[in-house]
């Protein structure tokens, strides 16, 4: 809501309800949670090593300040960072003060760094709250594309600048621990990067195949890994209630032994089995150790050294 009123001097002055936001990181992912807050009519103020990334912002509304120091000094709400990396943001705040300041921290970084990150923060008189995004920049802004972020940390900030936040983007917030949001996030890009590996291998299978219609088969392979991807629930049920034969359908010792068939047609298909093999090599030693009758729920153990 905008209201307007009159100052002392009789200058009419406009006002927004709206949350100020103090950003410092004009990046990519930066540049386009500026663009989502300016388009919510959240009064901007930013911040970026190259001063010349904000020019565009200013004539958008957005207001630049010169050092991050400046930037913090001035906040009124959240000061939100998305930076390169945890260092990135050490080097930022350094000597800033953040007494009585709401630092949500954007910056992509391991569950030990954001812990780290709010002992550090919340040591210099401010509130922590973590975030892992877990969108592209085309997403940020556009609730309809599911783009979502995980939080963590400090519930009371988390729920005070929900507002903030989901102009951005849809919110998850997964716990006080501070290093759940970027443990929730990593992970989820860890299982993207072996999904993306299996895509890859199953390309270079289908490759040498000049007459096979390789966007025809595109489609077969997106619809058989979202067929697939349903076995995650599985998998968790029998992690939470230790069974890890409970509803096998298609056995370990089954599955293991199929390997073979996956190694001999990328040898005749003249494909480097590189991206498959580490599993294959978990799967075997976990069938050694006489576990054939369970599901791949055991391989999580192999990997966590149980």
């Amino acid at each position: 809501m905008v209201r307007g009123h009159t100052s002392l001097v009789g200058m009419d002055i406009t006002t927004t309800s709206k949350s100020p936001v103090t950003l410092l990181g004009l990046g990519a992912m930066g540049t386009a949670l500026a663009r989502a807050w300016l388009a919510a009519g959240h009064p901007l103020t930013v911040w970026n090593r190259t001063p010349e990334k904000a020019a565009p912002l200013v004539g958008e509304g957005a207001r630049a300040a010169a050092t991050p120091a400046e930037a913090v000094a001035s906040a009124t709400g959240p000061v939100v960072l998305c930076l390169l990396d945890d260092a990135s943001v050490g080097e930022a705040l350094d000597g800033t003060d953040l007494k009585g300041r709401a630092v949500v921290n954007l910056t992509t970084a391991t569950p030990a760094q954001a812990r780290r990150r709010a002992r550090w923060v919340e040591e210099r008189g401010a509130r922590f709250l973590d975030g892992g995004i877990m969108a592209v920049p085309p997403m940020i802004g556009r609730p309809e594309t599911g783009g979502y972020t995980f939080y963590s940390g400090d519930r009371v900030l988390f729920e005070r600048h929900r507002e903030v936040l989901e102009a951005a983007t849809g919110v998850k917030f997964v716990g006080e621990d501070h290093g759940h949001a970027a443990l929730h996030d990593i992970a989820l890009l860890s299982a993207m990067t072996g999904m993306f590996a299996g895509i890859a291998h199953a390309f270079a299978l289908v490759r040498p195949e000049r007459d096979l219609d390789e966007a025809g088969f595109a489609a077969l392979l997106a619809d058989w890994l979202g067929a697939m991807a349903g076995m995650t629930h599985g998998m968790a049920a029998q992690l939470v209630s230790g069974d890890y034969t409970e509803g096998v359908t298609s056995n370990l010792a089954m599955m293991a032994a199929g390997n073979d068939a996956l190694l001999a047609t990328a040898a005749e298909q003249s494909v480097d089995p590189r991206l498959l093999t580490p599993y294959m090599e978990l799967m075997r030693r976990r069938v050694a150790q006489g576990h054939g009758d369970e599901g791949l729920a055991g391989t999580v153990d192999l990997l966590t050294g149980g």
